[in-house]
């Protein structure tokens, strides 16, 4: 396994993470896998209050050293509520602080010198060690800096694959020169193998894949881990499907690769946040509520 460092913080974390949206369908295979990804020296792992995912993410991690990372819901900005929120993460989690708290979507209706100002208070009494956002724009990310007065903003969590690039355009320059890695969320373009066919990069995917004994989503990790600032985190929903990750990190594309793969982007898959940008800007709280009720839902079997 290889590591890099997260923004300027000088820890080091493994350079392919393990995502945990949509966790919860059989939860002994997935705390398996989490398990097993850890094994093979992956010690980053990602969640949020809103994937429901933290207790099975806590029964994994009892007894490793391993750097974690979770979100507070943008119902839960206001000040007292991102207390309680992290209070809670930490007693799912079972653990005594948080490596990475991350805002999970900005929240227009409160305002981010509150949120801000919760965070830094947290961090103050150490149950968070580092501050991170995520869907971000750069004049969010630039806003919620200001807010700060003695923590710096580490990570940036955006939807990045070779399917969906359309919010690095905007963000990539301004990270790289602040130094803030981007974690890439969906970096696999959400499994949707159909439709992830009928695109341009994915030929060119299978086609690499194909040169070096690999698939094309082990070419697509390799492709996201070739970029310094990134750190991709695809879902550890089985032992197979970590090990396949972890395998992606012995592939070294060449440079014409990576340049082929760069020039073979589309746009015919648009990133969640972009399509869901005027609504969640308007409606945010409200949005994360009903994600948070469908997850309930599902895990319940409704």
């Amino acid at each position: 396994m290889e590591y890099r460092e997260l923004g300027k913080t000088g820890e080091r974390i493994s350079c392919v993470g393990m995502g945990t949206w949509k966790l919860g369908y059989n939860p002994d295979a997935e705390i398996a896998a989490l398990r097993e990804g850890i094994s093979l020296g992956i010690n980053f792992i990602d969640t949020a209050k809103m994937y429901h995912s933290e207790g099975a993410v806590g029964m994994a991690i009892k007894g490793e050293d391993v750097f974690i990372a979770t979100k507070v819901s943008p119902d839960h900005f206001a000040y007292d509520d991102v207390i309680k929120a992290c209070n809670r993460s930490l007693k799912e989690l079972g653990i005594k602080a948080i490596d990475l708290y991350q805002l999970h979507w900005p929240n227009p209706n409160i305002p981010i010198k509150e949120t801000m100002r919760a965070m830094e208070h947290l961090a103050k009494l150490g149950k968070i060690r580092h501050i991170g956002v995520s869907n971000f724009s750069v004049e969010e990310m630039i806003e919620a800096q200001d807010a700060l007065k003695s923590e710096e903003i580490v990570s940036n969590q955006v939807e990045y694959s070779p399917f969906v690039r359309e919010i690095v355009d905007h963000l990539g320059d301004f990270c790289r020169e602040e130094k803030i890695t981007m974690i890439a969320y969906s970096p696999l373009g959400k499994g949707e193998l159909s439709k992830l066919k009928q695109t341009r990069t994915f030929p060119v995917l299978y086609r690499i894949g194909v040169h070096h004994g690999k698939s094309p989503f082990q070419v697509a990790i390799s492709w996201l881990i070739s970029k310094e600032d990134v750190v991709p985190i695809p879902k550890a929903a089985s032992i197979a499907h970590v090990r396949e990750n972890v395998q992606a990190v012995e592939l070294k594309l060449s440079k014409t690769e990576i340049e082929e793969i760069d020039e073979a982007e589309d746009r015919s898959i648009r990133p969640i946040a972009s399509r869901l940008t005027g609504f969640t800007r308007r409606t945010t709280s409200f949005w994360s509520s009903i994600m948070e009720k469908r997850e309930r839902l599902r895990k319940h079997g409704v």
